[in-house]
């Protein structure tokens, strides 16, 4: 099992840039795909970004490629979420979630996929 603890969030205007980490517990980081999500007010949650085991697939929602950029650290147990150009339209609860049954170069794009969440962290974008 692992717990996932996200941190970064907070209030920034339009066109400002936020990064987002998400600290796993345990020794077994490298094993899992990981995926940030995110839920807007009165909205479903959404996928935002996802990188394999391997860290050589990294889809992103087409609403935030070019945009935002996902990476992990195996070593520091933490994966990242760079977010330049933020629109208000980026508002909401950001999730951090872990896959440990994708094969290594899988990265999921399906909240169903993954196994384990984390509790979120509030983005803010004003105009």
């Amino acid at each position: 099992q692992v717990q996932l603890v996200e941190s970064g969030g907070g209030l920034v205007q339009a066109g400002g840039s936020l990064r987002l980490s998400c600290a796993a517990s345990g020794r077994t980081f490298s094993s899992y795909a990981m995926g940030w999500f995110r839920q807007a007010p009165g909205k479903e949650r959404e996928f935002v970004s996802a990188v394999s085991r391997s860290g050589g697939r990294t889809p992103y929602a087409d609403s935030v490629k070019g945009r935002f950029t996902i990476s992990r650290d195996n070593a520091r147990n933490t994966v990242y979420l760079q977010m330049n150009s933020l629109k208000p339209g980026d508002t909401g609860v950001y999730y951090c979630a872990a896959d440990q049954r994708g094969s290594y170069n899988y990265a999921p794009v399906r909240a169903d996929e993954y196994d384990y969440w984390g509790q979120g962290t509030q983005v803010t974008v004003s105009p």
